[in-house]
Order: structure tokens, then C-alpha cells, then sequence
């Protein structure tokens, strides 16, 4: 299964210990982790700003994301209506990657989910529905 992860899993996978980072191992060994270019500009200004993150950090979270699949950021965002325009990047690159589905904490990309092309869950609803396929 192909699974995009959004900025917010991605920061809460390689900064605290929990959930995400749980659910960020458990998708490298079983399934194909992707996530977008524009997400990962996101997650250097995050983990700069936010984390004071160093040069060789940053440098180390990008090789281990640039390992997967990265989906170049779109031409369009997507059509559906979303508060932060940001997001609607998030949900074209997921669906330009022709991911099976979105895993993300972000609340307004949640709202949404009954009008996605593809699913969206939270990173809660994802552990729980990955690993009972197993």
C-alpha cells in the first residue's frame, strides 16, 4: 500500500517518541511511505523554527524521506474547498502520487475526508486499520 504522510506525522515522527513514530517504522518495513515536495520544504521550516533544528538533522530527515518516494510538487492544487491553501497542495500531491491514502493530524484535511478521492485518516485511524490487514 502506497501511504502519504503529511508534514504533521512527519514532525511528530522524528521529534517525539509516540504514534508517529511507531506508525513511520511500521510503514517502512510493510508498506511504501511517500510524501510531497511541497510537504518537505514544510518540514524544514518547521523543524528549523519550531526545533532549532541543525544542518546535519535536517540533512539527515531529508535522506531518510528522499529514500521513499517524493511526489514533485503538483501543477494545480486540489479543487476541494479547504481552509488553509496549503492543504489543498498537500491532497494534490497525495493524489498526483496516486497514493492510497493520506495520513495526517491536520484537522481541516480530516473534515474533508468524506469528499476525497482517496482516503484521509489520522494517524490513529491508520495504525489501527494498517495493522489489522496484516
Amino acid at each position: 500500500m502506497k501511504v502519504f504522510l503529511d508534514t504533521n506525522v512527519l514532525v511528530s515522527a522524528f521529534t517525539a517518541r509516540g504514534l508517529c513514530t511507531d506508525l513511520l517504522r511500521f510503514l517502512l518495513a510493510e508498506h511504501d511511505v511517500m510524501t510531497g515536495e511541497v510537504n518537505l520544504v514544510e518540514l524544514r521550516r518547521v523543524l528549523t523554527e519550531h526545533f532549532h533544528a541543525s544542518d546535519r538533522q535536517l540533512a539527515f530527515v531529508e535522506r531518510q524521506l528522499r529514500d521513499q518516494l517524493v511526489v514533485p510538487r503538483p501543477t494545480a492544487p486540489s479543487p476541494l474547498p479547504l481552509r488553509d491553501p496549503d492543504d489543498a497542495w498537500v491532497l494534490a500531491s497525495a493524489i498526483a502520487g496516486a497514493a492510497d491514502v493520506l495520513v495526517t493530524g491536520d484537522k481541516d484535511l480530516l473534515t474533508v475526508a468524506a469528499h476525497s478521492p482517496l482516503p484521509i485518516l489520522s494517524p490513529r485511524e491508520a495504525w489501527e486499520r494498517l495493522r489489522s490487514a496484516e
